[in-house]
């Protein structure tokens, strides 16, 4: 359905904003973690409690995410990016109007809603465009826009909220996200060629046991991951001190290992394969995440375990989206959106664990902890096996 993008060029333009518009989305989403405690504050609650906008974020896009894939399987690419912007700067608007947490809560749903129809349309353009030898860089260079979003949102919105106020940080993002709009409207081809889905797409995707196996990898990665980043600034500072310009230090380290680790992950999946990929990013965690318990470490080991772990746990997206969309070529749009999904889930999941294991038995077992659950994810990962051959 559609034409194609012709040429490099114009397939780079078409990535380039669609990482802006990931860009975005994911300045929306992380902004979210700097600005709890002024949130608790402006609201009167407590920063546990402020904590489930976080929650509500997530689990609605994970829920959302298959759902909307589907409503919208068949308009235009073009008219679904452009609405699923203008629908996560309209719950963004609304964050901004929040006089209390359950409005906060539903306004974060309105949000997630935009962000889950955004995401997987995004990804699944980036693979109908781009030739087979390419897709991981092209994966690589959509998400990217998150990546970065992922390094400057956090102290973008704890600066604003702090200076302004917690709810001026919204009022930014939902500015921006207007912006984005209007850029999809300009710049995204009218006529992309794509697959048309529906209903009965996703029910058949969630049918095939074997392609809904190797895509729930992604939560077990992922969970692993949280087991660990969840709690990244009690880490930090266990081995450097309370110093915030420090912390800030390391979580801008952190941000260009995983702007560089993305980046080498599509490298990786055009030259070697996604499978072999994954591997290596599976056995690196197990070797690098239970050093996070030999706490406390020296400034230079810490700079090294971090910089290391964040490159390959952000190699780890390009090559597992390359991956679910060679097991259902036919319904690429649909596992893209459920793999969406398995992302949030896994957030939810590693998060609620790394608590518990926080809880159990302090904050030197997270990295163990994280390292059997990486295990765990490798085992995963060699029994759903490879794509057949197409």
């Amino acid at each position: 359905m559609g034409v194609a993008v012709t040429g490099r060029s114009g397939e780079g333009a078409v990535l380039a904003v669609l990482a802006f518009g990931n860009f975005i989305v994911g300045m929306g989403a992380f902004v979210l973690v700097g600005i709890v405690s002024p949130i608790a504050d402006g609201l009167g609650v407590s920063k546990a409690d402020a904590g489930i906008v976080l929650t509500t974020y997530a689990l609605a896009y994970a829920v959302l995410s298959p759902i909307t894939g589907a409503l919208t399987g068949t308009l235009p690419r073009r008219v679904v990016l452009v609405t699923a912007l203008s629908i996560f700067a309209l719950g963004t608007v609304l964050s901004a109007l929040s006089a209390s947490l359950l409005m906060l809560a539903a306004s974060r749903v309105i949000v997630a809603l935009g962000g889950s129809m955004y995401g997987p349309i995004a990804a699944g353009i980036a693979v109908a465009i781009s030739a087979p030898e390419r897709r991981g860089k092209a994966l690589a260079t959509v998400f990217i826009g998150g990546t970065i979003a992922q390094v400057v949102g956090m102290p973008f919105g704890a600066w604003v909220s702090y200076h302004f106020g917690w709810a001026a940080t919204f009022w930014v993002i939902s500015a921006l996200t207007a912006l984005g709009a209007g850029v999809m409207a300009l710049a995204v081809p009218r006529d992309i060629r794509f697959q048309a889905a529906g209903l009965g797409t996703i029910f058949a995707a969630l049918a095939d046991r074997r392609t809904m196996f190797a895509t729930a990898f992604t939560a077990t990665m992922i969970a692993a991951l949280y087991m660990v980043f969840t709690f990244f600034g009690p880490l930090i500072e266990a081995s450097v001190g309370p110093d915030p310009e420090i912390r800030t230090g390391f979580l801008m380290l952190n941000g260009v290992g995983a702007v560089i680790g993305n980046l080498v992950g599509g490298f990786l999946a055009d030259r070697i394969g996604s499978w072999r990929t994954l591997i290596l990013i599976c056995i690196a965690q197990i070797v690098i995440m239970p050093l996070f318990s030999i706490v406390p470490l020296s400034f230079l080991e810490l700079a090294i375990v971090i910089a290391t772990w964040s490159a390959f746990s952000f190699a780890f997206i390009a090559p597992q989206q390359a991956r679910v969309a060679q097991f259902a070529p036919e319904a690429v749009g649909i596992v893209l959106s459920i793999n969406a999904a398995m992302i949030y889930i896994g957030i939810t999941v590693g998060s609620a664990v790394g608590s518990r294991i926080l809880g159990w038995y302090g904050l030197e077992a997270l990295g163990i902890a994280g390292g059997l659950v990486a295990v765990l994810a490798l085992a995963h990962l060699v029994a759903s096996g490879r794509p057949r051959p197409a």
